[in-house]
């Protein structure tokens, strides 16, 4: 697919792209490498400033045809990077230990392997999606009038998967990542002098039961549900007063929007009856949402029709996974297929300090999408 020079080109530019990670929203330097990479390319059109710092490359074959979108990410993470490797994070407490520098690097190769095979039929639009791990880039991107050109009839992503065999293919058909949402409760008491603590209404104790209360809430729904309490706040360091605010951050995730969306009915309303309970105000703000991953039957079979004919191993997945995706948000709009691609059993896992994605995943990755554009373009 990809002679040995062009691979190696891959692997140096994933690592440049390693050392100079930027945060959600961020992306701009990432984008003028990505830019650079593709100038000696010819796409057909450039589309920048996409949902912000978003770039869409697009190859257009010669007969009419169908639009098929591969997207990858170009955001970091806010995470110190912990690793003895020559390309460390030359930033400070930013590091792409997801991989995404490894999923630009896939999308790259297949924009070469476009730029010397241009599709017989439609057209091929390589998305470079920015702030993915906020919830806000799919978003963002569609909502952009821009996006308006591109239309896809497909999109398809993949994720390296630590913990699953090398190259192996992780595929589901149906709900394949989960939706979530960051949950913001807002306790409003009353202050006194610590002395007279009676004087006022401090929501310590119902900030307490309200944690607890909320990680049983996914008892009471059927279809899976998550509630994990990632913060609270109890008023100031001010030990002269008692505390007259609360906050209790939680996510929530289920695996259908519907289910995340009854699940953030149910916290509220139990919220709002503990602080009524203790005479307090309440007030909800939420962050970081993401849309489930719902892979569509036909782009299902495209996918795993590749991996056959790649000889790859493939792995059923029988349910999905807890994580979220923003590409969820494409399910909304187009016939999606994400897929997982394994990155090691004993590899460390997405988000640790410590990751680094494989090299070798380069090649597998541009196969896979390469032959997925075969079945719609050729």
């Amino acid at each position: 697919m990809l002679d040995n020079p062009t691979i190696q080109k891959l692997t140096e530019y994933r690592k440049t792209l390693h050392q100079f990670p930027e945060l959600s929203g961020q992306e701009t330097e990432t984008a003028k490498k990505v830019l650079e990479f593709f100038s000696s390319l010819q796409p057909d059109k450039t589309i920048s400033g996409l949902g912000g710092t978003g770039l869409a490359f697009i190859f257009e074959g010669k007969e009419q045809g169908p639009t098929t979108l591969f997207r990858c990410e170009l955001d970091g993470l806010p995470i110190k990077e912990e690793n003895s490797i020559s390309h460390l994070s030359t930033i400070p407490n930013t590091s792409h230990v997801c991989g995404h520098d490894g999923h630009m690097a896939i999308v790259s190769g297949l924009g070469t392997y476009f730029s010397a095979n241009k599709p017989q039929k439609g057209r091929i639009v390589l998305l470079f999606q920015p702030a993915e791990e906020t919830g806000e880039g799919a978003e963002a991107v569609v909502k952009d009038s821009k996006f308006a050109e591109i239309q896809p009839d497909f999109a398809f992503a993949l994720h390296n998967l630590p913990g699953y065999p090398l190259h192996q293919i992780l595929i589901k058909q149906g709900p394949f990542a989960a939706a979530s949402v960051g949950m913001s409760i807002h306790l409003k008491g009353r202050n006194s002098h610590s002395a007279h603590p009676e004087a006022g209404n401090s929501p310590a104790e119902a900030m307490a039961k309200t944690i607890v209360a909320m990680e049983k809430l996914p008892q009471g729904i059927e279809k899976f549900s998550l509630v994990t309490v990632i913060h609270a706040e109890l008023g100031s360091i001010a030990f002269g007063t008692t505390p007259g605010t609360a906050v209790v951050r939680a996510t929530l995730r289920a695996f259908e929007n519907e289910t995340r969306d009854l699940l953030v009915s149910y916290a509220e309303q139990l919220a709002t009856q503990i602080a009524d309970e203790y005479g307090l105000g309440v007030s909800f703000d939420y962050v970081e949402s993401f849309a489930a991953t719902h892979n569509n039957p036909e782009a299902w079979q495209i996918g795993l029709d590749a991996a056959k004919k790649l000889n790859l191993d493939i792995r059923h997945v029988e349910k999905p996974f807890r994580w979220s995706e923003d590409f969820g948000l494409f399910s909304s709009h187009t016939k999606t297929l994400l897929f997982g691609l394994g990155s090691g059993l004993d590899h460390p896992q997405l988000h640790e300090p410590n990751f680094d994605f494989p090299d070798e995943l380069i090649k597998t990755g541009v196969s896979m999408f390469a032959e997925i554009a075969k079945t719609l373009h050729d």
